[in-house]
């Protein structure tokens, strides 16, 4: 029998400028931006807070003596998706303020509860980010 995973508590995304990727994902997401210490005698990591979730961001230039990596890190090959409260008029108004190109979208996609509406664009690194909103307040 399975065990029961009951939700994702963080996860980590490898990129090639801690401080520029931070700072994206601040502006245009609304992270909070908090650096931690690991213990250990190890370098200080930097998280990206929101919800009850977190991103810890990896440097590609990580020192794998010190750091667990996973075996294939590659900057800019994520695919994530956000939800946000906003409408998709809103998500591009802002994207559109902020210089930040769109991929695609508003456009219905199917989401782990139900339909989305989703606009898409890209990180520094190229990882493609999905901001969305449930079509029904229910779901």
């Amino acid at each position: 029998m399975p065990i029961d995973i009951t939700a994702l508590d963080h996860l980590v995304i490898n990129v090639t400028d801690v401080r520029q990727s931070a700072q994206w994902y601040h502006r245009i997401l609304g992270m909070e931006i908090k650096v931690f210490d690991p213990g250990h005698g190890k370098t200080p990591r930097t998280s990206l807070i929101f919800g009850a979730q977190k991103i810890n961001l990896r440097p590609l230039s990580v020192d794998k003596a010190e750091w667990f990596t996973a075996d294939h890190e590659a900057a800019g090959s994520d695919d994530l998706c956000f939800l946000t409260s906003a409408s998709p008029e809103q998500v591009v108004a802002h994207l559109a303020a902020n210089n930040v190109a769109i991929e695609e979208g508003p456009i219905v996609k199917q989401g782990a509860r139900g339909a989305l509406r989703s606009v898409y664009c890209r990180d520094p690194d190229g990882s493609l980010i999905e901001i969305s909103s449930y079509e029904s307040p229910d779901a």
